[in-house]
């Protein structure tokens, strides 16, 4: 009866028909005690496959601010429970067991402290939460390992952002969809739903803004801005607030880890051999689990919503610039506090070195009690402490430990353990510095092994990392490509722009299609494998050259594949003044007006290399140009061709467009290839499998005589491919 109730009273919570929507998510019950997020979630996504949009938006909503009040109870409740008077641990427990501390007279006397300690904390926490969050406490709302990831992933948002929109609520709409964006950039569907939002004329350009992304990030980059504008004294007020911002996230994301729901999903994993020990193993594992979480929260706060890879050193570097900034402005107290901090994580630092004695000589005489930031202390110390148990409990327990921070002292790791970690760091060679490039004599011996034609180099091209290249299809591959294309299209199953209008022009019609698709096109019989097959084979072939070319010494990962034909539209061609595909670079946001490049979402900043691949030329329009930063200068001009490559660097130094189609249809093969490992394109290899698994299928039906001749009915073919890929069925559907 409650679960059939709950929609019905969140539903008279929300505003009246044309009311005023409060700005972003706001609360729908400010001060009211939290309910379960999985249950608000689950009757929320059920609302919402039933086309009830207002219940499945109150519940969503609620399921969100349930499942964040959650983790400020965990963290209110934790800070005053070890403020408590007695609340403290032993003092012995603190640090690092010593192997050889055996049997004593005070084995009793600690062991009694450390259950007291832990009963005592124990009654406050959950005492605490019951006050918080009602009878029960915490262990009424536990949360599942998939709703946790559901939430990482921001996935409540994709739903909200549809929701709104039926609703006509296109400035929610549009924050939801650029919210749910930035964490997942690599979202094809978003990022057109993004464009289409960006066309409407409801929808303000305020209206994307992130309701999620924790706030030190905007006051950092606020900060850099400033600081790079030579304001230093405007700077400084955001840079602490950055800084203190970091510090608190941090807390907040260590105290999560201290919930029983953080360690279900490892409980589960441990239930084997790890399981069989008694209660000294079994509180030595939980104990691990939760330092192991506590360290990774350095990574997870300098992490960026979306980014696969932390800021490098970022608490240190903030210190860096507080104390340059302090010393600008003449506050050399302050700058001397900044960089003495610095100097805690780096000893030997010679540039902070430098800085400090500079900075002593001009203060003067010193001042009493002037040294490094308490709350930096504090962190260091801690940190230190934790490293220095993992570090025993992987020598002597055999747990596994990845330490976040650089600055770790070499002397903090057991002997024993030094090599070894020392092994597993020389395995990235590519985390600091790129390979240099070879000179053009090496190119070109490349080249002719792979028979192919160098036509415009950078130079040529009036540019860097610019290169146009023929030879790399014959005419009979352009035709294959160009007929899978065609078939794909006649056969209504596009993906990607779907065959609708361009979103960057109302005068072409795009068609996409992915290798994943093609394939299961191939294996459904809608469209031949030889073209399927070619279009794996052809991208991989663009690889190679691509790696060989421009970076020989670093491999090189396909990360999106997308064969696209652009139709101009009869009759809406004659006056036409816009571009087929406005002027971009394709790893950050160009802006014309200063000539920056952020590279930041919402463009794919993994994104390191570009290539297309032109598969015909019997069409007007659609040529390829290369501009300045300011996207009005043009640098060169290239007309395709079968077979024609133009590959480049994906950064700020090649913006990019393409001229209008105004006649025609112009077919070419788009790849974006990332240094990163961890992009590369999964659905390409999802892709050769299906292929290869219907090229066996099909020599064992040539071996063995069929009982049945007449064929498997197509729509049960195209299932069985759909359950091969593994696919879940969709939810959402396209605006």
């Amino acid at each position: 009866m409650l679960r059939l109730l709950r929609p019905l009273l969140l539903l008279l919570l929300l505003p009246p028909p044309g009311s005023p929507e409060p700005p972003g998510l706001a609360q729908l019950s400010p001060g009211a005690p939290p309910q379960a997020p999985d249950l608000l979630y689950a009757d929320g996504l059920r609302a919402y496959a039933a086309g009830a949009w207002a219940p499945a938006v109150a519940l969503l909503r609620e399921a969100l601010r349930s499942q964040a009040a959650l983790g400020r109870v965990r963290l209110d409740c934790g800070a005053s429970c070890a403020a408590e008077p007695g609340a403290a641990l032993p003092a012995v427990l603190l640090g690092a067991p010593e192997p050889d501390s055996g049997p004593g007279p005070t084995q009793g006397s600690w062991e009694r402290q450390l259950l007291r300690a832990a009963l005592r904390r124990a009654d406050c926490l959950t005492q605490c939460a019951a006050r918080r969050l009602g009878p029960g406490g915490a262990a009424r709302l536990r949360v599942g390992s998939t709703l946790r990831d559901a939430f990482r992933r921001r996935e409540p948002y994709n739903y909200l952002q549809r929701a709104y929109y039926q609703l006509k609520k296109l400035d929610l709409a549009a924050a939801a969809a650029h919210t749910f964006f930035v964490a997942n950039p690599m979202h094809l569907q978003m990022r057109e739903d993004m464009a289409k939002y960006r066309r409407m004329s409801g929808v303000q350009p305020q209206s994307f803004r992130d309701l999620e992304t924790p706030p030190h990030w905007a006051a950092y980059d606020t900060g850099l801005e400033l600081l790079e504008r030579q304001e230093a004294g405007l700077a400084l007020p955001r840079l602490e607030e950055a800084l203190q911002g970091s510090l608190a996230q941090m807390e907040s994301c260590r105290a999560d880890c201290q919930g029983p729901e953080e360690q279900e999903g490892a409980e589960e994993e441990e239930d084997g051999a790890g399981s069989q020990g008694g209660l000294y193993e079994a509180i030595a594992r939980h104990w691990i689990q939760v330092l192991q979480c506590r360290q990774r929260c350095v990574g997870e706060t300098a992490t960026r919503p979306g980014r696969s890879f932390p800021v490098p050193d970022f608490l240190p570097s903030q210190l860096r610039r507080l104390h340059e900034a302090h010393a600008q402005v003449g506050n050399l107290s302050q700058a001397i506090e900044n960089v003495l901090s610095v100097l805690l994580f780096y000893p030997d630092d010679e540039a902070a070195k430098r800085a400090l004695n500079q900075y002593q000589a001009q203060l003067g005489e010193p001042r009493p009690g002037l040294g490094p930031r308490e709350d930096i202390q504090r962190f260091i110390l801690r940190s230190l402490g934790e490293k220095r148990q993992l570090y025993y409990a992987m020598e002597h327990l055999g747990t596994s430990f990845k330490d976040p921070d650089p600055w770790t002292p070499a002397a903090l790791i057991p002997e024993a353990l030094r090599e070894k970690l020392r092994e597993d760091q020389e395995k990235r060679p590519w985390d600091h510095e790129p390979p240099k490039p070879k000179p053009l004599t090496y190119w070109k011996d490349v080249l002719l092994l792979e028979g192919v034609t160098l036509t415009q180099d950078s130079r040529q091209l009036n540019g860097s990392e610019r290169a146009v290249l023929d030879g790399l299809l014959t005419p009979a591959e352009c035709g294959v490509l160009l007929q899978l294309a065609k078939d794909a299209a006649g056969a209504g199953a596009r993906s990607g722009y779907r065959g609708r209008r361009s979103p960057h022009t109302p005068h072409e019609r795009f068609e996409g299609l992915t290798v994943l698709k093609a394939a299961q096109l191939a294996r459904a019989g809608t469209v031949g494998s030889q073209g399927a097959k070619l279009l794996l084979e052809v991208s991989e072939r663009v690889r190679t050259l691509t790696q060989a070319y421009f970076s020989p010494e670093r491999p090189l990962h396909l990360s999106f594949t997308h064969l696209v034909c652009r139709s101009a539209i009869e009759g809406e061609q004659e006056q036409r003044m816009d571009l087929s595909h406005p002027v971009h670079a394709d790893n950050c946001v160009l802006d014309p007006d200063t000539g920056e490049c952020w590279r930041e979402p919402p463009a794919y900043t993994y994104r390191d290399y570009s290539g297309l691949l032109y598969l015909n030329d019997d069409f007007q329009g659609g040529d390829l140009f290369f501009t300045e930063p300011n996207a009005l200068t043009v640098t060169a001009r290239v007309r395709p061709r079968c077979g024609r490559l133009v590959a480049f660097s994906s950064g700020g130094e090649n913006p990019h467009g393409v001229w209008a189609v105004t006649r025609g249809r112009r077919c070419a093969l788009a790849l974006w290839h990332t240094w990163a490992p961890e992009h590369r394109e999964q659905e390409w290899i999802e892709a050769k499998e299906l292929l290869q698994e219907s090229e066996e299928e099909e020599e064992e039906e040539e071996e063995m005589p069929s009982k049945d001749p007449s064929p498997e009915p197509p729509s049960r073919r195209h299932q069985r491919v759909q359950d091969k890929a593994g696919k879940a069925p969709r939810v959402r559907e396209e605006l």
